[in-house]
């Protein structure tokens, strides 16, 4: 009988490498805490578009500081960046306390997620003036048009004639988040939907870009308490009643420019205060999103035709973000010795002098 031959030993396997972005990070480094919402969330959508829109831009999880306040979106920026910076705030009133972090360090990402109720509600104030002062934020509103954490009443984004689940009907003029950054003078508005994940991380990214407040409205079905029947912020109503303005692509600046297939007078290309540009390709009708009025008018006809317009709807590049408009030094205000912020007690007596 011949000797049985055994087949030769398999040759070691070679661990698969990561892949990694272009600062050598994996997407991993991106990543926070498991989710707690619940299962099916709109709100999980943007957290994991937040987490690919950093990773594609190669950002420094450490640059990042991440605000929120109350609510159930107040509760994403524990599911990203966990490396980054994080302040959870009082309810209503993270504008402001993210305007001060981007005035104690302009070097920072500041990205600040609220809710419809944190913002439309006890937090208008505060989001009005972050809005005028064009603090460099990226601000993203998860509007659901419901109380997610008190069960399910109206909100102050819920649009007129939309009804609850136990069947009441909202008969409240909404506030519409957009149309309000618009009139305040706001550099960046944009609107999307968190089941629209292309066009979500293009305006990521293009608002992470932005020298100036971005305002970034997301409808996000709250699975729960308002995504049935009747409801106008449900996967089912946006799915149907979405009108897109353009296909927007984002091309940062170390990106080289892909060739623009299109025939002439289709694609509108923007470039930003860095180098990195917003390509819109038309979809339907000729949209400027640096005309202002024009911005305004088209929410207003959108919201008779009972739709909601995505996209970028209105840029400026021309005005100043805050922290210029007050001549703060190029240095991190954090970082600068007491002897260099502190005034001396000789200016102090100069400044007493003049008041008596």
């Amino acid at each position: 009988m011949p000797d049985v031959i055994s087949p030769p030993p398999a040759p070691p396997q070679t661990p698969r490498p990561e892949k990694t972005n272009r600062i050598g990070l994996t997407i991993d480094a991106y990543k926070g805490a498991e989710s707690t919402l619940c299962s099916g969330c709109g709100h999980d959508s943007i957290t994991s578009q937040i987490i690919k829109a950093c990773y594609d831009l190669g950002i420094q999880p450490h640059s990042v500081a991440k605000l929120s306040g109350i609510g159930c979106s107040s509760k994403t920026p524990a599911y990203f960046l966990n490396k980054a910076h994080g302040f959870n705030a009082v309810h209503g009133r993270m504008p402001a306390v993210a305007t001060g972090v981007n005035l104690a360090n302009h070097k920072l990402n500041v990205i600040g997620v609220s809710g419809d109720g944190d913002t439309a509600s006890i937090g208008m104030g505060q989001f009005v003036h972050m809005v005028r002062r064009n603090a460099k934020i990226v601000y993203i509103i998860e509007n659901n048009g419901v109380y997610g954490l008190t069960k399910g009443q109206f909100s102050a984004t819920a649009d007129m004639g939309s009804g609850s689940k136990k069947g009441d009907v909202n008969e409240m003029i909404p506030i519409d988040c957009c149309g309000l950054a618009l009139e305040l003078g706001c550099t960046f508005v944009a609107r999307s939907f968190s089941a629209d994940m292309k066009q979500l991380l293009a305006l990521l990214k293009a608002a992470m870009h932005h020298n100036g407040t971005a305002v970034l409205d997301v409808v996000s079905p709250c699975v729960t308490f308002n995504n049935h029947e009747g409801s106008t912020k449900s996967y089912k109503y946006a799915k149907d009643h979405e009108l897109a303005l353009h296909d927007i692509d984002f091309i940062e600046h170390f990106e080289p420019q892909a060739p623009v297939d299109l025939p002439a007078g289709e694609v509108r290309d923007i470039e930003l205060h860095d180098g990195s540009h917003v390509r819109l390709r038309k979809i339907g009708e000729d949209y400027d999103p640096t005309d202002r009025q024009a911005a305004v008018m088209s929410i207003e006809k959108s919201r008779r035709e009972q739709l909601f317009l995505t996209g970028l709807l209105y840029l400026d590049k021309t005005r100043r973000p805050f922290s210029e408009q007050l001549n703060v030094v190029e240095a991190p205000l954090a970082t600068l010795p007491v002897d260099q912020i502190r005034p001396p007690r000789k200016a102090l007596e100069e400044i007493m002098s003049t008041l008596t």
